[in-house]
Parts: structure tokens; sequence; C-alpha cells
């Protein structure tokens, strides 16, 4: 069990902690190390007010107790010298050696983004020209939207950058999830939108990323305190349900073990029975997957057993449901089909003899260790041959998930496709002949052409899944069988770029594509490209945009150069379409219209100054509506209660302290656009077009429909929230059977 106590006094902490395989040479390197960052850091406190030590030893205890090398271990000391004091990299290089030094830059955040672009010189003037603003401006100037997006981008630029390390040297992430950790177990210190921005990004990128070297150690806890963050009322809801069942509920498995320990006993089979919690994001998941309250989660209950090999598994699974009914397609084999990160072990779930279930997982002692340390194992059991086979199989498949990380120049894009690519849950289908292609979940049969061939993914034009045609946006599940069916020239299309189609879900399928497009000779590019973009600005009724400030906008030298960029797909649609909108407080010059009249005030409305993201709710005593003069109340484990400031409850509060100052927020403004469809007629057009503004929330306001000749013209105004969800829903509705177009309609 990773350790959660305080490290203090922290050298001490430190070194009872470190495997007891580490030599005195090697206790002396680590000492060094702590020394060396000590110095370093002693004049820094954390927000908590501890030193800034006590977090560089709490980040070298996770990794001590995950029994990696001691060179992880001084990295781990020494990760933020570099970031956050007067040392620098040739320093640590010159006193702990190359390894250390490369393992400490791969964690190392970036200060500056590599690529600076006109816009961040502009933005850097703005900035450092602030001296003179007063601090509520300075404030407004760092929470604006272009601040905003530049410290997105820089953290994204630092995650790529760690990823890439990670290529070379799997070790360096190990160091990247402990610090997060550490960070995540002291993150009520921080203010409350970082609270929620940092734990979203955890559940996002850190914790999928544990799971995917397998460490169940960390990916809990991560998980764990990510919903604590980020959804803390159900968070505490599940806590507290919990608590008040812990006694009963060990009560019962104490019994459930004994008996389980007897049985196997009389077998002669040697078995460590253990109950296994159930964690909270666990439980949060199951609620929300199968919309479950807390008291229907399954499997709230659970024992472990560890055997001595793979037969006993076997042989306690038969003794198991020969004694207890097992529950019906709750049973998986993971020691024959081993999960994608290599965890190994059987599940199965009963119904005990009080007719409620019970969750078994038997596995081997080699296998738990798997389990819990995941990639970690490896220097467990480094002196022993056959575990290094097994860790190469694992760096070998992270390697090909990854295999397009070099192409990807992007930071947010980098991001992305690793959420794609790496994080999600994967899908396994057959091609033809039997072989078997692993694929994140959500991938089309393109993604799948690409993985199999880079031509074949060029000359897809259509597919077969378990032997019937399919639409190019299907997504693939386990089992399928898909045969691509191949032009036998030609190259892909410019359409399977565009994300308002979904036909592309991988980063390597959208690389290779880009590639293929790349290799055109640049006036064929920039043709198409000039043609996509100004189609898709008349669609969108901007043809007055200034074009030659969008090309600045992003840092091409000429507005050709940006179409060549659109024409090979190294920048969407999407994005372009996104920049016109972003940052954007108010979208009418966009539309050149009245916005309709805003939407019902929720509480989502209402804003607490001082304090974002908390959340709110209306008192039912005084009932304000917007208008009212108002004020929030604090209180525990709600948030803040907005009362009218005339309310007697409020005037009667004695604990003024607890009174914060709120307003009626903004609320959301459509608008209303008319555009205009060119369809042949056909049954169930009106319904599928529905289905498409359904889909998108948008309220339909008008129509008018005139058939000619099987041709069906159809003028609507409906209310649209932004230009991006305009582009999104005209994509859509033009890809639909039987549309010719979908353009908005411009006055006069």
């Amino acid at each position: 069990m990773i350790s959660t106590e305080n490290v203090k006094p922290f050298l001490e902490n430190l070194l009872e902690v470190l495997p007891e395989n580490y030599s005195l040479v090697d206790r002396e390197f680590i000492i060094q190390a702590y020394q060396y960052a000590e110095e370093a850091h002693k004049n820094q406190k954390r927000v908590s007010g501890e030193p800034y030590i006590s977090h560089c030893v709490a980040v070298a205890i996770i990794l001590a107790e995950l029994r990696v090398q001691p060179v992880v271990v001084a990295a781990g000391l020494l990760h933020d010298t570099v970031e956050d004091t007067s040392v620098t990299l040739q320093d640590i290089r010159r006193d702990f050696g190359d390894e250390v030094a490369s393992l400490v830059d791969g964690v190392t955040k970036l200060t500056h983004l590599p690529r600076v672009s006109r816009a961040d010189q502009h933005d850097a003037e703005m900035f450092s020209n602030n001296t003179e603003k007063d601090k509520e401006e300075q404030e407004t100037l760092l929470n604006s939207q272009l601040a905003r997006d530049r410290r997105r981008e820089l953290a994204n630029e630092t995650l790529r950058k760690t990823f890439l390390a990670m290529g070379d040297d799997i070790r360096v992430i190990l160091i990247k999830l402990a610090d997060r950790l550490h960070n995540m177990r002291t993150l009520g210190y921080m203010p409350e939108n970082k609270r929620r921005r940092i734990a979203q990004e955890t559940l996002d990128i850190f914790a999928p990323l544990a799971n995917r070297l397998g460490i169940w150690q960390l990916k809990w806890e991560l998980e764990d305190l990510g919903l604590r963050y980020t959804k803390p009322e159900k968070y505490k809801e599940i806590a507290q349900n919990l608590a008040e069942t812990r006694a009963e509920r060990e009560r019962q498995l104490k019994a459930i073990t004994e008996r389980l320990s007897a049985l196997i006993s009389e077998t002669g089979i040697k078995v460590e029975i253990s109950g296994r919690s159930k964690h909270i994001y666990s439980i949060y998941r199951k609620m929300i997957d199968k919309d479950k309250p807390f008291e229907l989660v399954r499997d709230l209950r659970g024992v472990r057993l560890i055997v001595p090999d793979i037969p006993s598994c076997y042989a306690v699974l038969g003794i198991i449901h020969t004694h207890w009914r097992p529950i019906p397609n709750e049973f998986d084999d993971y020691i024959a089909a081993p999960k994608d990160n290599f965890y190994q072990s059987l599940h199965t779930a009963v119904l005990y003899d009080d007719g409620k279930p019970l969750e078994v997982q038997i596995r081997t002692p080699e296998m738990n260790q798997n389990a819990e340390y995941g990639i970690a194992a490896h220097w467990r059991y480094k002196e022993k041959g056959p575990r290094d086979e097994q860790y190469e199989q694992r760096i070998n498949w992270l390697k090909k998930l990854m295999e397009w990380r070099q192409e990807v120049q992007d930071a947010n894009e980098f991001v992305d496709g690793m959420k794609t690519d790496v994080f999600q849950d994967r899908v396994y289908v057959f091609t033809p002949r039997g072989d078997i292609i692993d694929l994140p979940a959500g991938a089309t049969p393109i993604d799948f052409a690409y993985t199999v061939h880079t031509e074949i993914g060029n000359r897809c034009r259509g597919a077969k899944v378990n032997g019937k045609l399919v639409s190019l946006d299907y997504a693939l599940k386990t089992g399928d069988q898909v045969e691509v069916l191949a032009a036998k020239q030609g190259g892909p299309s410019r359409d399977w770029l565009n994300p308002n189609l979904g036909l592309v879900k991988t980063q390597r399928a959208r690389s290779k594509i880009r590639s293929w497009f790349k290799h055109q000779n640049r006036e064929q590019n920039l043709t198409q490209g000039k043609e996509i973009l100004e189609r898709e600005l008349r669609r969108l009724g901007l043809q007055n945009y200034d074009l030659d400030k969008l090309a600045k906008a992003f840092d091409y030298h000429s507005l050709d150069d940006m179409y060549v960029a659109v024409g090979c797909g190294d920048i969407s649609i999407g994005h372009i379409i996104n920049t016109l909108s972003e940052g954007q407080a108010d979208e009418s010059h966009l539309f050149e219209i009245k916005p309709s009249a805003p939407k019902d005030i929720t509480e989502n409305a209402v804003s607490v100054l001082g304090l974002r993201n908390i959340l709110t709710n209306f008192a039912h005593c005084c009932n304000p509506v917007p208008g009212d003069a108002i004020v929030g109340y604090i209180t525990r484990g709600r948030g803040a209660t907005i009362h009218r400031q005339d309310c007697p409850n409020i005037l009667r509060m004695k604990d003024r302290d607890r009174i914060v100052r709120v307003a009626w927020g903004e609320p959301k403004h459509t608008f209303p656009v008319e555009i205009q469809i060119k369809a042949y007629d056909r049954q169930g057009l009106m319904g599928d077009i529905s289905t498409v503004l359904s889909n998108e929330n948008i309220n339909l306001k008008d129509i008018k429909i005139n058939v000619t000749h099987n041709l069906a013209s159809l003028i609507m105004v409906v209310e649209i929230s932004d230009i991006v969800q305009l582009s999104r829903v005209l994509t859509r509705i033009e890809n639909l059977p039987n549309v010719m177009e979908a353009h908005r309609l411009n006055p006069g």
C-alpha cells in the first residue's frame, strides 16, 4: 500500500521505505540527492505552508514503494530543481550523471512555448507593459480567454514533451505520475478554479495513463482524488454510504473469508484471502454507466484469492462455482485473454448464502504484483530473466500505440491523440484471414484500414462488417470481422479529416491521411485548400471576413501558405472556425443579427464573487428570481445557497462570515439563423434532419418546404449558439443521404 502519511522528519521517512535490496552505495546516492534538493529548495514553501522539500520527498517515497531503481528515486527528489530553482540541467548532469539528468529533463515543465508565433510575442508585450495597470485590470487580463488559451497550450506542450520522453524511457512517466499523485493529495490548498482544472486533467490523462501502464495502486487513488474535486457532492455521498455500511460489510467479509479458507484448504491448495475494497470512483462509474443507485451496485462485497499457480486458479474457480450459483455474464477469464495492459486474473460473481452477490478475483502472486504495480513490477523481478521479455512486450506495445507521436507538432492535437489512441479502452476486431487488430474504442473502418496498411487506408472506399455493408463512420465493436473495400488506385478524401463527420478517430490514421496530402504538389494543395475554405465561409455566410488577418492569426507568412496548410490537412476547417469564434464574448457580429431572447436563468447563471465553479442552489424560504437583490450563504457540503437580501432568515443570521456577495450571471444567448437545405425528396428526410437538430439541442423556430419535380428545398430558422455549432450542424445535415447542400441564407 502506498503511504499517505506526512513525511516528517523527511529524510528518515524516505530511508525507512527504501527497498531492502538497495546497497549502501545506492542509499548514499539517494542521501546526496536529498541534500542537494534540500539546499536548492531551502527558502521555498508550498501553498500549504510546508517546506517545499516535503513534496520532493513524498514523490521519492511513492517511487520507492514501487521499488524502482535508485536513480529513479534520486530523480524524484530532484524533479523540480531545474524548474523551480537556479539549478540547471548541466548542474544535475555534472553531479548525478546523464541518466538522472535525462529523467529530470523529461518531467521538467516548459516555461515558454517552443514555437513562438507573432501572436505570442504580442501577448508577451501586452503582459510586460502591464506594470502601470491597477490590480483589478491585471487580474482581468490574466483571466482573459487569451491568457487561458496560452496557459492551456503551455500545459499541453509540457505534456507532449513528457510523453515524447516516455517513448525513450518509461521511467519518466513513473516520476510524473508520482508527482501528480502527491499534488492531488495536497490539492485542497489550491484555489477552487485550479482544483477543478487539475482534477479534471488527472481524470482525463494521468489516471488513464496509470491504467494503461497497469499500475493499479496509482490509478485508483488518482481516480478517487480526481472525483473528490470534480464532483465533490457525489464523492461525499458515496463516501458516507460506504462509511455507514462498512462495519456490516467487514463482519460479512470476515465470515465469508473463513468459509472460503476452510473449503479450499480441504483440497490441499494453499490460499491467501483478503477482502477487496471497492474504490469510490469505480462505484461512481458503475452508478453512472448502469444508471443505478448506490444500493444496487453489485460488487461492493468482494474477495481476492491468491493461489500458487495457474492450475490452482481454475481449481479454486471450480470449487466456488460448485458451492454457489454463478451470476450470468459476470465471469471473465483474463488469464487466458489478458487485458490490453497485461492484467491477468479470473473474475466471477456468485450469489452467496445470504442471496446477495459476492465478487471473487483469483490470481497468482506474480499476477497480483503485476496488477498492483503494472510496468513497475519489472524492476521487482529484474533478477529473473523471463520478466524482461514481458517488459519488452509492454514497451513495444506502448511504442506501437504512439507511432504517430513524432508526426504531430501541435500540442493540443497531440494530447487529444493520446486521449483517443492510448488512454481509451480497446476493441479487438478480426481481418478476413482471422488476424486480430487492436484499436481504441470508437474506431471506424477507416482507422482499421490504416492500421492494417497505409496503402489500404488510402484506397479505402467502403467496408463490410460481419458480411454486411456499413457506413464509414460505423463504430467497430470487439469481435467484429472487418473487410475493407478498396479501389485499385487513388487516395483518401479530405472529408475524412473533417471532425464534424466522425469518419476518423485515431491520431495514427489522421497522420497518415495528412502525410498523403503533403506529398501532393503545392499548387494542387493550394487550389484544394482555397476551395475548401472559401466554400465553408460561403456556407456560413462569412464571405466578407478578412482572410489575410486570419492567416496572420495562424502565423502564416501569406494567405497562400494557409491555403496550402488547409489543402494538405495541417490545419483543419474545424480549427479555423473555432478560431473565428474563440475568445469572442459576443458573437453577434458573426451573425449580423440581434440575439434571441435569453433562455431562462438557471442556478448555473449565478456567480459567486471571488470564487469560481462553486455549487449554487436557490433557497426555498424566499425563492429569489432574476432581478432581485441577492446574497449567498455558504453551507457545508452544499456550496452557496442563494437568498434575497431582505430574506428574514438572512437578516437573523449571526454567522456573517459565511455570507458572500453574488450576482446574476449572463444567460446564454442564441441567434436565429436562416438556413437552406436542397435535397432529393425521400421518405424520412425531415425526420433525419430533425434528429440532427435534436442531437445538438437546437430549437427549430420556423420551416418552409417546397417540393418540385422530386427536388425538395427547405428553408429553416434555427436558434444557434455560436458559429462553431452552425458549421457542425450544416456539415452533418449535408452528410445525410440525398442532401445536396446545406448553407446559411444571407439577408437580401
